[in-house]
This record gives C-alpha cells, structure tokens and sequence, in this order.
C-alpha cells in the first residue's frame, strides 16, 4: 500500500512539474513595414490556438510570442503569419498573398521603405 501511495504522489509531481513548463517564449523575424503590418502579424498569431500574448516590432522585425507548446508550434505560428502575407524564417507568403498587401505593406519592394508608414 505504501509503494502504490508513493508511485502515485511521484506521478502526480511529475505531471505537476511538466503541467508548469507548458508555456514557452518564442522569437523569429518577420518582414514588415508599419503599424498595418503589426496590426495584421499580431491580430493572425493571438487567433491560434495556443497563442497567450503576440508582439511584432516594426522597427526590429522581431515577433515575440508566448505559445502553449500543447496545442501549437513555432512552426504553426510561422505559417500563418506567412499565409496572410509575412515572410517569416520558415514561411515564405504566396506572391498572390503578397500582391494583395497595401502598398505600404509591400516590404520585398525596396521602395516601400520610402513610403509614409504612420506610427500607430
């Protein structure tokens, strides 16, 4: 009896320690220009399952993110910021994806870093 009251406490610990480790902090570029590209970034990542906080720095091209690593992927997260238009270091958004992008938003032309942006 006190083998079985042990073993269960020991698997109760165990679930309980990977039960804290769920959420992992995540960072990767994204290409983008301006604070439409933030909104877009952030509004596809905090809609995935699993996603608690995302932040995208326009000046930096760094997504942050806190993902529970249960229902969602780096790579799941990449994926769909690419789908609607962003490349990330895995994902690259389809040209057609791409061309439908503000101008502004148009980050593979080198010209669009010339554009008005406006901070938001």
């Amino acid at each position: 009896m006190k083998k079985a009251i042990f073993t269960f406490f020991i698997i109760i610990g165990i679930s309980l320690g990977y039960g804290q480790e769920k959420n992992k902090s995540v960072s990767f570029e994204v290409k983008g220009n301006c604070w439409m590209c933030k909104n877009r970034i952030e509004k596809t990542a905090i809609k995935i399952n699993g996603v608690k906080y995302a932040s995208w720095n326009a000046d930096t091209k760094i997504f942050k993110a806190i993902i529970d690593e249960r229902k969602c992927t780096i790579s799941s997260v990449q994926e769909k910021i690419a789908e609607v238009g962003h490349d990330t270091g895995s994902f690259t958004s389809t040209e057609e994806v791409y061309n439908n992008l503000p101008a502004c938003c148009q980050y593979r032309n080198p010209e669009s870093s010339n554009m008005e942006h406006g901070k938001h």
